[in-house]
């Protein structure tokens, strides 16, 4: 009886070299994920704003760690697999602290800080829903000359104090004082980000005042900082988003007060370099005490928190998003002491 010979197998270090060189694409792709992780703050934005547009989206970049490890293990890559810790480490240290809930109880004040959004359809829904959240302090931006009356009128019974100048406004449950608007550079030139509708000499986007509260004087600026775009011509545009947000960081900067609250849309994560003056003088509040990314913009499918509240000398129990109004933006809230 003839016995058909076994297939010679290959011996294990052959298959081991194998494994070390298959999957160079997920191997090297994995590597250049890590390093972008990594080095976001040296890529540069004279490219069309590519490190900007890079850091407003870096959360996401992590989905390509999973995709990458499926390819890796379809190729049976063990380099590939290898390669992929460093953007698993990068990432997890830069948001990992963000995949739970960091906030607490209590809290003696609540803030609330809403885009209303000009073409929102339903400002009197809108202004319900914001007068429900039980905010103490709201503050409203993208407050056109057509909807002003509305929330004035819907927001008057439980904050008998208020204050709009342009398109940014506050409402309080607590006396107001020394209300006066910021100079955030704005232009509203035919080029700048003015809407048709509104008067140039009235267009205004940042204001600060000051709530008295149990706990002293607190300093609250309201600000809405220039517009994004991604224009063919030059990539990424944050010519005057960036500007705001320098003047913006300055006028922070030379706040006397001790307790103080930015509340506002800044049209940029805290990642974005551009707010960089911002986040050096004041703190992230939902960093502090929120639960996950807190994503804010756009209110169908969030996927970037361009709302926030930044807050110095004071205490952040708690942040969160609120549901969906009639505008484009989520509001967003948080209870400090």
């Amino acid at each position: 009886m003839t016995r058909t010979p076994l297939p010679e197998r290959t011996p294990a270090p052959a298959r081991t070299a194998a494994a070390w060189r298959r999957g160079p694409v997920p191997a090297v792709s994995a590597c250049v994920l890590g390093l972008v992780l990594l080095l976001h703050p040296w890529i540069p934005n004279r490219i069309g704003g590519l490190g900007s547009l890079v850091e407003n989206l870096l959360p996401w970049l992590g989905l390509g760690v999973p995709l990458l490890l499926a390819g890796a293990l379809w190729r049976r890559s063990a380099s590939a697999v290898v390669a992929l810790l460093l953007p698993a480490v990068v990432w997890l240290n830069l948001f990992g602290g963000l995949l739970g809930d960091r906030g607490g109880a209590g809290g003696d004040l609540v803030v609330v800080s809403h885009n209303v959004g000009a073409d929102n359809p339903d400002p009197v829904g809108t202004a319900r829903a914001l007068a429900a959240s039980g905010a103490d302090v709201l503050a409203l931006e993208e407050v056109t000359a057509q909807a002003r009356g509305v929330y004035e009128g819907e927001l008057a019974r439980d904050y008998p104090h208020h204050a709009v100048l342009g398109t940014v406004g506050v409402w309080s449950r607590l006396p107001l004082s020394d209300t006066r608007p910021v100079d955030i550079a704005m232009d509203a030139g035919p080029l700048g980000d003015a809407k048709p509708d509104e008067v140039k000499l009235d267009y205004n986007r940042a204001l600060r005042t000051t709530v008295a509260t149990d706990q002293g004087p607190l300093a609250v600026y309201v600000a809405h900082l220039g517009s994004v775009r991604v224009l063919p011509s030059s990539g990424f545009w944050t010519g005057g988003r960036d500007r705001n947000a320098q003047a913006l960081a300055e006028a922070v900067a030379a706040e006397p007060g001790e307790r103080v609250v930015l509340l506002g849309d800044l049209n940029g994560t805290v990642d974005d370099r551009a707010l960089g003056g911002l986040t050096a003088h004041l703190s992230p509040a939902h960093e502090a005490a929120g639960e996950g990314f807190g994503f804010s913009w756009p209110a169908g499918f969030p996927v970037a928190r361009i709302d926030h509240v930044l807050v110095r000398g004071v205490e952040v129990e708690r942040s969160w998003v609120l549901p969906a109004t009639g505008s484009d933006h989520l509001p967003v809230a948080a209870a400090i002491g």
